[in-house]
């Protein structure tokens, strides 16, 4: 709960009940629970109005499901065509080969340079 242990809890209430009183405790507790049925029945009245307005739209769980598996489908696809354009065109053992060669050709080229020093 909230990443709490026990012995933190513990603490907590030992906290609660050093600042408020024993008398108190059961009254502070009663009203938060009072007050988290009240934001879970608020949170599920929003749900429903959400849900309610979407079926009067048109729209239910699975044509949104439809709907995004096909965004999904897509984007993958895009993804697909890119990532493969690109490994087309970039051969490793083409490329490592030419920068061999064109290494030689300037070893050669600067070997006499290199001596005059």
């Amino acid at each position: 709960m909230f990443g709490i242990g026990g012995g933190e809890l513990v603490f907590i209430l030992f906290i609660v009940l050093m600042l408020f009183g024993s008398d108190k405790v059961p009254e502070i507790a009663r009203t938060m629970g009072k007050a988290m049925a009240q934001l879970k029945n608020a949170t599920n009245d929003i749900k429903s109005e959400i849900q309610k307005g979407a079926e009067a739209n048109g729209l239910d769980a699975r044509s949104l499901n439809n709907l995004t598996g096909n965004i999904n489908a897509e984007i993958e696809n895009a993804k697909s065509n890119l990532l493969g354009d690109t490994n087309n065109l970039l051969d490793i053992s083409d490329t490592t080969a030419e920068i061999d060669k064109v290494k030689e050709d300037i070893e050669s080229l600067s070997g006499p340079i290199k001596r005059q020093r």
